[in-house]
């Protein structure tokens, strides 16, 4: 039988789509539309509500009594400890000074944890963010967060510490930020938004949770070694120096110095905060760069804290290293 004459077979249909409902579809996606908006407006309003927390204008209605106790605390004792001069004491001093403001600040807190400028053995890490505590200038959560603000608002509304917004004060970036009291529900925000990735590690919750006992447990110490020259010079005077050793790259350098590098904010490099800090005065080169591990771009621009993650680095204890020169800075 030719092709032609051959029977055709039925090709099998295709399966009817099954009845859409038009009306319940266009409802659905009405609602995730209205529900993709709701969530825009929550973000948005937990946005500015973070922002605001950080506002000048709130300082005083909302004192944060314990903060300002403490600080004051420390500076009275500071002034005391003259009236109370060892040579050992002011040699521990000194000591606690490098450990917890180097060591705990400028690489642990800040470009380890805040900047991830580096990858640490759990050892290390375990005791440079102990260091950290022990500087008395917050947890390691809330000092990263905060960090972490500053730099995505830099001397704009929102930065939690610049002397170009808000009141324009110096004072303000310099000291009274820490003041504002800032309810539980704002630090949550704070976390969620700025170190999501941190807030529930077992680490930094335990630190978070002792913070505390980390405050008076030295003091303790201290006393029971050295009496009250130790305690005066081991506790207030080196945290009190600390203090504002740290303080003043938070006002001075974003209002006096030179700029290597073009940035959206006002941050400067200066000379005798980098002195006092340990290199962190090169805050222009911090800001154009903020990952790496080098705060001193130039030959001249001396960085004791990255001399110290030079060697842990050489030693293996540091790792994963961002510490490559960055685009040649401006002459």
């Amino acid at each position: 039988m030719s092709a032609a004459l051959a029977p055709k077979t039925a090709r099998p249909r295709k399966p009817a789509a099954p009845l859409v409902d038009q009306p319940a579809a266009r409802a659905e996606n009405g609602d995730a539309k209205l529900q993709a908006a709701a969530k825009r407006e929550r973000a948005e309003a937990d946005r500015e509500r973070l922002f605001d927390s950080f506002n000048s204008r709130h300082l005083w209605s909302r004192i944060s009594w314990p903060v300002l106790i403490w600080i004051t605390a420390m500076h009275v004792g500071a002034v005391a400890a003259f009236f109370f001069v060892t040579w050992e004491a002011i040699a521990v001093a000194v000591a606690l000074h490098w450990l917890t403001l180097s060591i705990g600040i400028c690489l642990g807190y800040h470009r380890f944890l805040s900047h991830k400028s580096m990858k640490l053995r759990t050892p290390a890490e375990f005791f440079v963010l102990l260091c950290g505590v022990l500087s008395g200038e917050g947890s390691p959560l809330t000092w990263a967060a905060t960090h972490r603000l500053h730099h995505h608002r830099s001397d704009q509304p929102g930065d939690p510490h610049s002397p170009h917004t808000d009141h324009d004060d110096g004072w303000w970036a310099h000291l009274y930020w820490l003041f504002l009291d800032r309810s539980p529900r704002d630090q949550e925000l704070l976390y969620e938004k700025y170190v999501p990735e941190l807030k529930d590690r077992p680490m930094l919750r335990f630190f978070e949770k002792t913070y505390g006992l980390w405050m008076v447990l030295p003091g303790v110490a201290l006393y029971a070694v050295g009496g009250m020259p130790m305690l005066l010079w081991g506790l207030c005077a080196r945290m009190t120096y600390a203090y504002h050793s740290t303080w003043f790259v938070n006002s001075a350098t974003h209002l006096w110095g030179y700029r290597n590098y073009e940035t959206r904010d006002e941050s400067k490099n200066l000379w005798w905060v980098a002195v006092v800090s340990y290199g962190e005065g090169w805050h222009n080169n911090h800001h154009a760069h903020p990952s790496n591990a080098r705060a001193g771009h130039k030959w001249y621009e001396l960085d004791p804290t990255f001399w110290v993650i030079k060697a842990l680095k050489a030693t293996g204890i540091a790792y994963d290293v961002k510490d490559k020169i960055p685009a040649p800075a401006q002459p």
